[in-house]
Formats: C-alpha cells, structure tokens, sequence
C-alpha cells in the first residue's frame, strides 16, 4: 500500500496505476548509457572550444589595402616632374590628360616659338598661364640640364589640374593633367576625356602666339 501510494506521488496525475502493474521487466528497453556519455563529451568540447580567429572580424582590424595594380589605385599615384629629363607621359588610367610625350595615351605635338620671338619664353609663358587660367600658382621654375621647367597648378574644378612644361631652344614640351580621376562603379574604366585640357592649352598657346603643328597641317 506505501509503495502504490509513493508512485502516484511520483507520477503525473493523469497516468493510471494500472498500466504500471502491467509493465513487466522484458518490455522496457535498457538505455544505451555509452552513446550518451559520448554525445554530452562532444557537446562539452565544443561548447569550451575557442571560435575559429576568422569567425568574427576584430573592430580594430584594418580594411585591406588597395592593390597597386588596379587602375583606381593607380589613378591615386600620378606622378609629376620630369622622367629622365623628359615631359612624362599620360598615364592610361587619366583620360583628362595631354602629353607631348610620344608614349602619352593622348598626344599632343610640342610647340614652337618663332624666330622673331627674341623674350624670355619662360616669363612669357607663366604671364599667358596667369591671365588665361583662373586661379593659376606658378609651382616650380628651374634650369634642368635639359631646358627650363616651369610647373603651375591651375583651377581643374574639385581639384587643381597641373601644367608642366619644358623648353629647350625654341621648342616647348607641355603636359596638362587632371589630378582627379573619376570612376563610376562597377565600370573600371575612368570617366572623361582630354578635350578640356586641349582647349586649355590652346588659349595659352593663343595668347603667346606660338606655333603648333597638327595631324591637319601635314596632310
């Protein structure tokens, strides 16, 4: 009678006493304790294991640098100045450029300062870039053993476009250059032409009165 009464206790009410007087030693189905065992030491391991370092990104980490090879990356590395005493080339990735280098991507040919033009070329040149450009600063002026150059820095629109010329006897090398590239996602291609550099070039060619060969002249 003790032990009947300890099991209603221990059961919930609405299982009956009866099914358990049925229930006989072959029915019940011993519990595999090994497989168990492993199942809870697979799941302690892996609680306690450490996360993989990738799994989460650190909020102090780095965003990775941009590949010195990609034309973006490259269009933030434009150098100035001569290259083995010579106007550098465009580069490929700045279409708003012009370049009497051979090698430019955009050529233009050299000018020419006529015979009876007997002032100084380089004082004539920076007058004609500050009454033709705005906001123009004359950057560098200096004797290279291989002509004079004169650097200036003029209005290009968000940034400053910069000229650079060469003269050496009464040729003048030039290059104008747009300092901002532009490029419109996902295309890798810049955005923009050479067309207004050109036109900057010939208001200060008009001004001096200079000469400038063309592809037209020599058909």
């Amino acid at each position: 009678m003790t032990s009947m009464s300890l099991i209603g206790h221990v059961l919930p009410p609405h299982l009956s006493t009866s099914k358990i007087t049925n229930c006989t030693p072959q029915n019940v189905t011993p519990k595999p304790i090994l497989f168990t065992n492993l199942i809870s030491l697979a799941l302690t391991v892996t609680l306690n294991s450490p996360l993989p370092s990738l799994a989460i990104p650190s909020l102090n980490s780095q965003p990775p640098l941009l590949s010195p090879t990609t034309p973006f990356s490259q269009s933030k590395n434009l150098q100035i100045g001569l290259e083995n005493g010579k106007i550098r080339p465009c580069p490929s990735t700045n279409p708003g450029c012009v370049s009497t280098n051979p090698q430019s991507s955009s050529f233009a040919f050299p000018w020419s300062i006529p015979e009876n033009d007997t002032g100084n070329a380089i004082q004539k040149l920076e007058e004609a870039i500050l009454k033709t450009q705005k906001n123009a600063k004359i950057q560098v002026i200096e004797d290279t053993p291989n002509g004079k150059y004169l650097q200036a820095e003029v209005d290009g629109g968000f940034d400053p476009d910069v000229l650079e010329f060469l003269v050496r006897g009464d040729v003048v090398a030039y290059r104008s250059m747009a300092t901002k590239v532009t490029y419109v996602y996902p295309f890798t291609t810049a955005f923009g032409d050479s067309k207004g550099q050109e036109e900057r070039m010939k208001k200060i060619l008009n001004e001096l009165g200079w000469y400038a060969p063309s592809f037209d002249s020599m058909d």
